[in-house]
């Protein structure tokens, strides 16, 4: 592949903000995150845009922060909002505007990440039920544009950062330094994440991006 974008996807929970920034610590490009942007353009997080707005308002805003992001300059890493993968354009803007990595998580764990930060208060009451649902409707989207997909179920942060960046290294054709000295026909370089073993680390796979939970339909 020539393109010099990934793009994580995925479910709340799946790890994209975590692996997203483990990828950047270890490429050298800059990791976009979706929620900052909806935040830069309306000075509400999603949440927030949620809660004052109506979803409608909230996931036109996703999409508009997604289109943005594909915007940036490459090389880069995006986390898109977990909701986005539900509209038709953004799944095609997704198809076209790099390398999409799908963080993949069950239900069981998912619900077990929600139920265990205290940052998703949105997600307070919450039953299995709505996870479950959610995960069924989404994946064959998030597998309709995914060019890989990993389980983030069951490995550290690490070890998926670091399966993705040796994956890079095999279906990109850029470099992996961002700044003056990139070379967008040279090889991706690699270092696993902070220079420790996916084997010994074990950094908590989180996202800050508020899906609306119960809130919102599947």
């Amino acid at each position: 592949m020539d393109a010099c974008r990934v793009i994580l996807i995925g479910m709340m929970g799946s790890g994209k903000s975590t692996i997203g920034r483990l990828l950047s610590e270890a490429t050298g490009w800059p990791y976009v995150d979706n929620d900052e942007l909806v935040q830069q353009a309306h000075g509400k997080t999603s949440r927030q845009l949620l809660a004052v707005r109506g979803e409608e308002a909230m996931r036109a805003a996703e999409s508009q922060a997604l289109k943005r992001g594909l915007e940036v300059p490459e090389p880069t890493i995006i986390g898109a909002a977990a909701g986005t993968i539900l509209d038709a354009t953004n799944r095609e803007r997704l198809r076209n505007g790099g390398i999409v990595a799908y963080l993949r998580a069950d239900a069981a764990t998912l619900e077990a990440r929600a139920a265990g930060g205290d940052h998703r208060p949105w997600l307070d009451g919450a039953d299995s039920s709505w996870i479950r649902e959610a995960v069924e409707r989404r994946e064959p989207l998030y597998e309709s544009v995914a060019d890989i997909t990993v389980d983030t179920g069951s490995s550290s942060a690490e070890a998926v950062a670091d399966e993705l960046g040796r994956w890079l290294l095999d279906h990109a054709s850029c470099r992996g330094r961002a700044g003056p000295e990139a070379n967008p026909v040279g090889p991706v370089t690699w270092e696993p994440p902070s220079g420790r073993s996916s084997a010994t680390s074990g950094s908590q796979l989180t996202d800050e991006e508020p899906d609306p939970g119960r809130l919102v339909g599947p």
